[in-house]
């Protein structure tokens, strides 16, 4: 079906065509018409928790939480929602989103636009998927007025508000769309951010009695100094993960194609290689003691496969999911089966 649709959903603009597909989904869905996809393997235990597959959804396309049950649908080991930030913000002016099919790719400077943190705490309440103990993750940014010297704050508002509805946190530093928000990767800001956060995460833990994982997403863009430095930080402050990568501000292979110039994160396929190259490197520098989600560019089981022998220990699509449709989570799945026959996971 989604084959038959792309043709008229890429003849509109790319936020008109979001705005259409997810509304023609609920639809489908109210009347019963949206096939459940199952794609169970081997259960798989990381930061925590038992995920049914490994393969999850990136954060950026429920930014408010109001489409997880349909998402669901699709075979979803995991949805993680948001970005959202603890206000409202109508993010940056449109047009913001830019599809570039001849690379498989999309560039986007959306900006955190989100009707805030507690409508979406209330659109998780309702959700059926969670309500029967889905896995979901809600990740969480700063507010784009929030001086960068006070971001902190945003991101413990964030934490403190979501805790009891996620079942993990992500915490997003990385989205070149938001003024200076990844100055936060730099080595004294992102020490100061996580002791805050961590601490205020088992002060959470003992109120509510149940523990919450705590994961980073970083960027593409750093080198291997900086990614000395994150690695090295996330074991001191026993962060539960780390989601690589975000979106990259390298356009170089696309500069030459229509949008490809425009300002914002790209991703899909050109950032495949860069995100597997980061993934390799944390999972040297990590040696296992904090878990991997590979998240860059997967648009085939090919490119999952090579993210988790990569070091990745759960993956998550979003662009790809554009291109190809709901049957790229299935593809990822099945490409993934039999590495864990192999490796006994």
């Amino acid at each position: 079906m989604y084959a038959l649709l792309r043709p008229l959903l890429f003849t509109l603009d790319a936020e008109k065509s979001h705005h259409l597909a997810f509304s023609l989904a609920h639809k489908a869905f109210r009347l019963g018409l949206l096939p459940k996809l199952n794609h169970v393997t081997k259960p798989h235990t990381v930061i925590g928790l038992t995920f049914p597959n490994r393969v999850g959804l990136a954060a950026g396309l429920d930014k408010n939480g109001e489409h997880i049950d349909v998402l669901a649908q699709l075979g979803f080991g995991f949805i993680e929602i948001g970005t959202v930030t603890p206000r409202p913000q109508s993010g940056n002016p449109q047009p913001r989103l830019f599809r570039l099919p001849q690379a498989n790719a999309i560039i986007n400077r959306m900006g955190f636009n989100n009707l805030g943190v507690d409508n979406l705490i209330e659109n998780v309440k309702r959700s059926q998927f969670v309500k029967n103990g889905g896995i979901i993750g809600i990740n969480i940014g700063k507010n784009a007025d929030t001086p960068i010297e006070h971001a902190v704050k945003d991101y413990l508002i964030g934490l403190s508000k979501v805790y009891a509805h996620a079942s993990y946190i992500a915490v997003n530093i990385s989205s070149p769309n938001t003024k200076n928000l990844r100055d936060l990767q730099s080595e004294d800001a992102l020490d100061n951010l996580l002791s805050q956060l961590k601490e205020s995460q088992l002060q959470l833990a003992d109120k509510y009695q149940k523990y919450v994982p705590m994961t980073l997403k970083i960027a593409p863009d750093i080198d291997s100094e900086q990614l000395t430095i994150i690695a090295e930080l996330l074991k001191r402050h026993k962060i539960d993960g780390v989601i690589a990568t975000n979106t990259t501000l390298d356009k170089a292979s696309v500069t030459h194609l229509p949008h490809g110039d425009e300002t914002g994160g790209l991703s899909g396929t050109p950032v495949r290689d860069k995100s597997t190259q980061i993934i390799k490197a944390l999972s040297d520098e990590l040696s296992s003691e904090v878990p991997i989600i590979g998240v860059g560019g997967i648009s085939s089981g090919a490119d999952a496969q090579a993210k988790i022998n990569a070091g990745a220990d759960l993956i998550q699509v979003y662009s790809g999911l554009i291109y190809q449709g709901p049957s790229l989570v299935g593809q990822c799945v099945q490409a993934l089966t039999p590495l864990e026959q192999s490796h006994g996971i």
